[in-house]
């Protein structure tokens, strides 16, 4: 059987879908260093939308916007993968502090400003 080996854009965007799903053993699989046993305490958190903003050779910048404890928040990261045998894995990030502005678009896909909606 062949083996569909997704590029690191694909492979963002397939661990963003794990995420909604709780699936941690698909993140860890597709991980150098992340647990699923570590994961678990993120099951709390609502994930919203993904927002993939730049992605080039072994580098995805994303904003993942999440709602943990009633209000709206964003991760910012740019992501690196690295190659084994063939397919992608997520090796780290490096962290932004950023954050919705009150007159952007809201992230959960209303036609509101995020100050009219889930501000």
């Amino acid at each position: 059987m062949c083996k569909i080996t997704l590029s690191p854009k694909e492979l963002m965007k397939s661990r963003y879908e794990a995420f909604l799903r709780e699936d941690w053993d698909y993140i860890e699989k597709t991980s150098l260093y992340q647990k699923a046993k570590d994961l678990k305490d993120m099951a709390s958190i609502e994930w919203v939308n993904l927002e993939i903003l730049d992605f080039y050779d072994d580098i995805v910048e994303f904003k993942a916007y999440y709602k943990e404890d009633a209000s709206m928040k964003v991760l910012h990261e740019k992501s690196s993968f690295v190659k084994i045998d063939k397919e992608w894995k997520y090796k780290d990030g490096e962290i932004f502090n950023s954050k919705i502005h009150r007159n952007q678009s809201c992230p959960c896909g209303s036609t509101k400003k995020f100050k009219k909606c889930c501000y």
